[in-house]
Order: structure tokens, then C-alpha cells, then sequence
């Protein structure tokens, strides 16, 4: 039975290891914190629960796979409720609208907010998904390690037909004329940490799977999937040490043949690193080159904030989006390296459909903010920093209706900045999403899911193919696996 090490127990690394094991892989996981879950993770307060950072789940067949892959179900290691609406959207000039799953609720709302509207959304929504599905078939379910894979005329047709060299926004203002319907759609594809005004209109199937897919919640918020992970790991024999932090992989002759940890070596035929892939090659690969990962681009990163209330607010949906003022010019913004006037903000309120989360509060808010990577901005997060731009995003939320006396009604608040991720998650550069989604560190042109020199080690996370999001990486966990079980 051969010995496989993953470093990390982030998304990626815990799926990984029960695809391994349900192969007869031998598996351990090395987590350096106390609580697994890398960026996947929660924060107690009071017996409430808080979603550390992910909170939107979309394609839950994805989420469920796992478990019918190795004869379980799901049911029995965690409950999803779908959510409709999908969205609630507060723009800075008192308009609200809801967005819908159901699609004939959604093309009732468009015709309210402006006649033909939802004829636009509808070619929107086709030519989306279409996207999507050939991003999938020939990118995302490929390992692109070799040229072959991506510089072929089938792939370079599908490529090409995907409209990469066109911007999100110029693609979506090219179908949708409406502002309001214009910046949600916009909104959300920056989930992926990039800016639209000057990214690929790829990602603009991000919001047209929420649609289709819809978005769903996990009772007991996020991190109850992690600890389902987490169970079933250890009943199919796996092995979690937490506390342990590797601090080198070991390589001979160019093979990977184990790891150094602040407890000592382990042993290993196989290593998985699900540490963020530039943290990895520049601290726990020695012998590696790693000037080019200084050169390459990195997503931004987020600043959010966690309120424990004294009040349950029937205003917020589970998904929330303020568009704030001057919209574009504050996202840009982001990628120049300063903090928004303006901020847009996500807001997720779990409390609205799941009261066992909220401990001793009456509810609980989640509010984050894209912000510059520490890369890209200059920025001292010290509690001046912080306290001033808490005021200014406070004061965007008092502008939504409903939520006018908020401030009023927090019993508890803390932070996540763009510094600690970089220090406790070893995100590199603070960058929430990882690499840029940039096409030139796309597909084969993003660091490879198997390493080019070392044999036996392997990627999985934000960093490397097929890209960032929960949603992919656990996707790409099965691309992973098969490689592996091919050597």
C-alpha cells in the first residue's frame, strides 16, 4: 500500500485524501493549525458560529459526489436547504430587487424592473452556459499538463469560442443594457478575485451557474461540511494530525520522498501539497526557482467583517450585495492598490434561515469587501487602518433600508484581513483567491496539478489548475487522484 502525505487540511486536501483512500492509498494529513479546514474554517463566539470565509455554495452535486463515491450518503453527514432568492441587491440609491433561482420568478422580476429585460437576461444566461459547459469539457475536467491538451485545433476552436479576449464588462454590456442587472451580474464574477473591467469574460459564467444550479446552505453554516470531511476521512481509516507544520518537503535525485515537520520526518511514496502553491514553492521546496511566482499576478483579497447582533433583521436575505456609489471606479480601485471610498459590499446572514448558528446573539452577519492584495497595496493594517474603514463600510450598511440602527445593535465584532490570511493560511501576497485568473496563468499556463521535475509530488488549491473557488478545487481533487493512480 503505498504512503501518501497531504500538507494541509484545506478543501483541497481533505477531498483529495478520500478520493485517495477510497483508491487503498495509506493517507495522512499534516495541518499546521489546531482546526482544520485551511480558509475553509469558522470562528466561535458565544456558541455562535461564523463562516471564516466561504459561505456560498453553488453546483451541490459536486458537494454530494464525494460521498456516493465511496458508498455513502450524504444525508447522513450534513443537510442542504436550497435558497430562494438567490440574492437580495441594495444599490446606494435605495433600489432593491431580488433575484431569483426559479427562472419564471426571476423573468417576472426583470419585467418589473424594465420592460424586455428578460430577454436579454435569457441570451445572457444561454450563452453563459454554454460557456460553461465547454470551459468544463475541454479545460476545467482536463489535467493540462501537457502542450497537446490546450494547442490542438479542437481546444484552440473551443478556446477561441469562449470569447476570451473580450473583458466582462464589454461581454455583458454587450447583452444586458439594464445598470442595475448589469452590476450584479458584474458583481459576481469577481468571486474569483479579479477585476472585471480588465479580466476575460470566462468567468462571467460564475453568476449564470448560480442560476442554474442555484445556491444552497449547509445547516450549521460552511464549516459543517468540513467536519463531514472530516468524518468520513477517519472512518475510511484516514489519519489527521493537526498542530503539525511541515516546513520542508524532502527531496532525492528529484523524488519526493517525504517531509520535515516541526515534529519530526515523515515518510512518504506520494505528496499531495494543498498549501497555497506559491507559499510552497518559495518555503518548502528548497532547491525550487521561485523567482518567476514573484513575477506572476495575484488576485485581491478581502477584508471582512463579523457582527454578533442584538436583533434579527427581516430586511436581509442569506445572500445579500450592496452596489455602492461610483460602482466601477471603486473596484477599480481595488487593483490599483487603495481601499474604496465606496465599497460595494456581500453581506451573508445565515441567521435568516438557520437560528442554530447564532448562539447566544439574536443573529449573526458576515460582511465582505474585496481589498488589494499586500502585493499590490500599500496598506498598514493596524487597528487605525482598520477602525477607519470599518467605519466607512458601517456607514454604507446604515444606508440599506431596514438597516439604519445597526450599529446600534452589535454585541460582538472581530476582523479578517488581507494579513492574516497570508499568515495563518500561508496565502501569498494575502491574496484571497490565489493566482490571478489572468489567461496567461490559466489553464496549462497555471502551475500544474503534478510537478514538471520532482516525481511524487503533487498540487492541489487555489494556485494550480483548474483555479480557485470551493467548488473547483474540489472538482479538480478528481483530476488529481486520477493522475496519481495513472503513475
Amino acid at each position: 500500500m503505498k504512503k501518501v502525505i497531504v500538507i494541509g487540511a484545506g478543501i483541497g486536501g481533505l477531498c483529495t485524501a478520500i478520493r485517495l483512500l477510497n483508491k487503498g492509498y495509506d493517507v495522512t494529513i499534516l495541518e499546521k493549525e489546531q482546526r482544520i479546514g485551511g480558509k475553509v474554517n469558522i470562528k466561535i463566539k458565544d456558541e455562535a458560529r461564523f463562516d471564516l470565509t466561504a459561505s456560498i455554495l453553488m453546483t451541490p452535486e459536486i458537494y454530494t459526489d464525494i460521498f456516493s463515491e465511496v458508498g455513502k450518503n450524504y444525508k447522513d453527514y450534513f443537510q442542504m436547504i436550497k435558497i430562494d432568492p438567490i440574492y437580495q441587491v441594495n444599490y446606494y440609491d435605495k433600489t432593491k430587487y431580488n433575484y431569483y433561482s426559479d427562472i419564471g420568478k426571476m423573468l417576472d422580476a426583470l419585467e418589473n424592473i424594465e420592460e424586455g429585460l428578460s430577454i436579454q437576461y435569457l441570451e445572457f444566461l444561454t450563452k453563459s452556459f454554454e460557456k460553461y459547459l465547454n470551459s468544463k469539457n475541454y479545460f476545467l475536467d482536463n489535467p493540462m499538463i501537457n502542450k497537446e491538451e490546450i494547442l490542438n485545433i479542437e481546444a484552440i476552436k473551443k478556446f477561441l469560442e469562449l470569447k476570451p479576449f473580450t473583458t466582462t464588462n464589454n461581454y455583458l454590456k454587450g447583452i444586458i443594457k439594464n445598470q442595475y442587472l448589469l452590476n450584479y451580474l458584474i458583481f459576481q464574477s469577481m468571486y474569483i478575485g479579479i477585476n472585471p473591467y480588465k479580466n476575460s469574460s470566462l468567468y462571467t459564467l460564475i453568476p449564470a451557474i448560480s442560476h442554474i444550479y442555484g445556491l444552497w446552505y449547509i445547516k450549521g453554516g460552511f464549516y459543517s461540511y468540513i467536519e463531514a470531511l472530516s468524518k468520513l476521512i477517519l472512518e475510511l481509516g484516514g489519519k489527521i494530525y493537526v498542530n503539525t507544520e511541515v516546513e520542508e518537503i524532502l527531496i532525492k535525485k528529484n523524488i519526493a520522498i517525504g517531509v520535515r515537520t516541526n515534529k519530526g520526518n515523515y515518510k512518504s511514496d506520494i505528496i499531495v501539497c494543498n498549501a497555497d502553491y506559491p507559499y510552497a514553492i518559495k518555503k518548502l521546496i528548497k532547491k525550487k526557482n521561485y523567482k518567476k511566482i514573484e513575477k506572476q499576478d495575484y488576485s485581491c483579497s478581502v477584508f471582512i467583517i463579523y457582527l454578533g447582533l442584538n436583533k434579527e433583521y427581516k430586511d436581509l436575505q442569506v445572500h445579500n450585495i450592496y452596489i455602492g456609489k461610483n460602482f466601477k471606479g471603486n473596484i477599480q480601485d481595488v487593483f490599483k492598490g487603495k481601499l474604496p471610498k465606496h465599497p460595494s459590499l456581500y453581506l451573508y446572514y445565515p441567521s435568516k434561515i438557520d437560528k442554530t448558528i447564532s448562539g447566544q446573539f439574536k443573529s449573526i452577519l458576515n460582511i465582505m469587501i474585496r481589498v488589494p492584495n499586500l502585493k499590490d497595496g500599500n496598506i498598514k493594517w493596524n487597528k487605525e487602518t482598520i477602525q477607519k474603514f470599518r467605519n466607512i463600510i458601517i456607514k454604507e450598511l446604515k444606508s440599506i433600508n431596514g438597516l439604519e440602527n445597526i450599529e446600534n445593535d452589535i454585541l460582538y465584532e472581530s476582523y479578517l484581513t488581507p494579513v492574516q490570511l497570508k499568515y495563518k493560511f500561508n496565502s501569498y501576497n494575502g491574496a484571497a483567491f490565489g493566482l490571478s485568473h489572468k489567461l496567461n496563468q490559466a489553464a496549462y499556463f497555471r502551475p500544474h496539478i503534478k510537478d514538471d521535475t520532482i516525481k511524487g509530488l503533487y498540487y492541489i488549491g487555489s494556485s494550480t489548475h483548474p483555479g480557485n473557488g470551493v467548488s473547483v478545487i474540489i472538482e479538480g481533487t478528481k483530476i488529481l487522484v486520477d493522475e496519481i493512480c495513472k503513475e
